[in-house]
């Protein structure tokens, strides 16, 4: 991978303080970049993971809203890029909260792509293979039809097609960019590989579980991370909406018996009703087709599946005081 072209330039990191943002704000810092990292303001002061990690003591940082036009055109002032990544992700939390969705995925994708009119800055938008919903034929491309099929997907389809939309009325230059089922060391456990890693390790043998049946594709987060900034060099790429994805899919139940050989264990897996998503809202499977990604970024992921499930257990292995393995996390 070839992130020369990155050197010196000044961006912006919405979300940064997340798992995948973090990771970002990381590779861009090794990359030469001028990083501004827009965090979300709390009272206590504390910026994501980015507390955490030694880059954090060297950013340019923006607390704010994104979902506050302000805070937005603030931190966007003087950024060529902006890497929209800060949106509410979890899909269970959107059954109980979903005006919240719209504030901050939709309404805060808004402000961003106005800041960036106004600032003249180009935007790599983040979008969901949750768009997506059951797949209707895989590998799925990006013309596969869109189906919210939870009020999370529903909020991301419509962040989705206003970045289209600035890009097609206003010409502002957005790439969306489509990650599949990324995971890796800093996700929360409201992903299901870092919920099976931390019941393994905390000795449960029982572990505890949704629909094992739906099938996903894994992807490792320093993958998805050079894929991000790729899309922010790419001038091909502008006006795209581009998958991010292994190509390989794995049932939830098979993963579960792969992180338990990993972790050295044996383990049962029984059925938490809780966690299982209502019928019509289950997304049964995805798979990627990321052929596009090859051709307009040069991307292909350089981490496979089993490599990134040993570097995700061996960092949690230090981090369990992040995790709760009794509770379910939404």
């Amino acid at each position: 991978m070839n992130l020369r072209d990155l050197t010196n330039r000044k961006v912006l990191v919405t979300g940064a303080g997340g798992f995948i943002g973090s990771h970002l704000v990381e590779l861009l810092l090794e990359a030469g970049c001028d990083v501004r990292a827009f965090v979300h303001y709390n009272a206590l002061g504390r910026r994501g993971w980015l507390d955490d990690i030694e880059a954090g003591k060297t950013l340019d940082v923006h607390a704010g809203d994104i979902a506050d036009s302000g805070s937005v055109r603030n931190a966007a002032e003087g950024r060529e890029i902006i890497f929209h990544l800060a949106a509410l992700i979890g899909i269970p939390y959107s059954y109980v909260a979903p005006n919240s969705y719209v504030r901050t995925n939709i309404e805060g994708t808004l402000n961003v792509l106005n800041a960036a009119r106004e600032t003249g800055a180009r935007v790599v938008h983040t979008s969901t293979s949750e768009v997506y919903g059951s797949a209707r034929q895989v590998p799925i491309s990006e013309s596969h039809p869109l189906q919210g099929q939870s009020p999370y997907s529903a909020s991301k389809i419509g962040a989705d097609k206003l970045a289209e939309s600035y890009h097609l009325s206003f010409e502002l230059p957005v790439v969306t960019v489509r990650p599949f089922n990324t995971f890796g060391p800093r996700q929360s456990a409201r992903a299901v590989i870092p919920t099976i890693i931390s019941q393994c390790l905390a000795g449960k043998k029982t572990i505890k579980l949704g629909s094992l049946t739906p099938t996903r594709d894994m992807n490792y987060v320093a993958n998805t991370a050079e894929g991000f900034a790729l899309a922010g060099i790419r001038d091909e790429a502008i006006g795209q909406t581009i998958n991010l994805g292994s190509g390989r899919e794995i049932s939830i139940g098979d993963l579960a018996a792969v992180i338990a050989d990993c972790c050295g264990t044996a383990i049962d897996i029984v059925t938490d009703e809780k966690r299982i998503r209502p019928e019509g809202s289950e997304v049964d499977r995805l798979l990627a087709d990321a052929s596009l990604a090859e051709k307009l970024l040069g991307w292909t992921p350089q981490v496979s599946l089993e490599d990134g499930l040993t570097k995700t257990i061996d960092w949690m292995r230090d981090a369990m005081q992040h995790y709760r393995p009794d509770e379910y996390t939404t």
